[in-house]
């Protein structure tokens, strides 16, 4: 079995189909088909069933590209580790990040690591660990930074970097702008920012905790931008981390609406896999994350 047949595999799943994959690889098409049949032969099973629609896994297939998937991730994180190390500043930094570090963190981190790393191609994958958690355990994703799971599974190294605390956000010149009691917004329409981590269970006890009703819930947002945009430009309301009132690229749209009760949130985690390192890369990001936490008081 060789590496180059376990990425040709990998290639093929990612891209759907064997002409994007041969393009991705820039090989020609007949060179994959080739490697795969001898994968497949060499293992005594098919992994893909030959469609019309293109090439899908068999049952087999999937078991076979879960361990593929993750040797071929980690040569690719050992490649970049030996040319760091070495002073080669190249590779890849992958991260799955919620919405308070991409508000809160990225805009003071990141130049601080271009500057060190400015040949490494960064890729930010925006979610919760719900939405993450089988790409970080696979190796797709180098770390994850933010809200912290109810529970966290076997395997993964974690550390809680602060507690966070959430704000009342609706666009600039919210006719509620003036309100101090979170009582006074129950009748209000709202948004939650996900559709998963039990989010409405959550908003609906937060809302118990001051003795009062779970509000209307009419937008589920996924990305902080759709969030974003449908604060902006309706009078719904969201309970979003504090950190957005600090964020440059959202002050001119949207404030915060200062009540009395305090909103805690939950804590913010960086969470990688146990059994490996990070790449140096990798690791200075998360340094200059933890360099750019909020302060207590925030």
């Amino acid at each position: 079995m060789k590496l180059t047949q376990l990425r040709d595999l990998t290639a093929i799943v990612e891209n759907g189909g064997l002409r994007a994959a041969a393009r991705r690889l820039d090989v020609a098409q007949p060179l994959l088909t080739r490697s795969v049949r001898a994968l497949e032969k060499e293992l005594g099973t098919p992994l893909f069933e030959r469609q019309a629609r293109g090439m899908v896994l068999t049952p087999m297939g999937r078991l076979f590209h879960e361990r593929a998937r993750s040797m071929v991730n980690e040569l690719r994180r050992a490649r970049d580790e030996l040319a760091q190390a070495q002073g080669d500043n190249q590779g890849t930094v992958i991260a799955g990040l919620s919405i308070m570090p991409h508000i809160g963190l990225l805009p003071r981190a990141l130049p601080v690591f271009r500057q060190r790393y400015p040949d490494v191609r960064l890729q930010f994958i925006e979610g919760l660990f719900p939405d993450l958690e089988q790409q970080l355990r696979a190796g797709d994703i180098d770390f994850y930074l933010g809200a912290t799971p109810r529970e966290v599974p076997a395997g993964f190294v974690t550390e809680t970097l602060f507690t966070n605390t959430r704000a009342v956000v609706g666009r600039k010149g919210h006719p509620l702008a003036r309100v101090r009691s979170l009582k006074a917004l129950v009748k209000c329409d709202w948004a939650l920012p996900s559709i998963d981590f039990d989010t409405q269970e959550d908003f609906a006890r937060l809302f118990a905790q001051h003795g009062l009703p779970a509000p209307r819930v009419v937008l589920q947002a996924r990305t902080a931008l759709s969030m974003m945009v449908g604060l902006a430009s309706t009078d719904l309301l969201a309970l979003l981390p504090v950190q957005l009132g600090e964020f440059e690229l959202t002050q001119h749209a949207l404030m915060s609406i200062k009540i009395s009760e305090r909103l805690p949130a939950p804590d913010i985690v960086l969470m990688r896999r146990a059994e490996l390192p990070l790449t140096p890369a990798a690791e200075y990001l998360c340094d200059v994350m933890r360099r750019h936490l909020p302060t207590p008081s925030a």
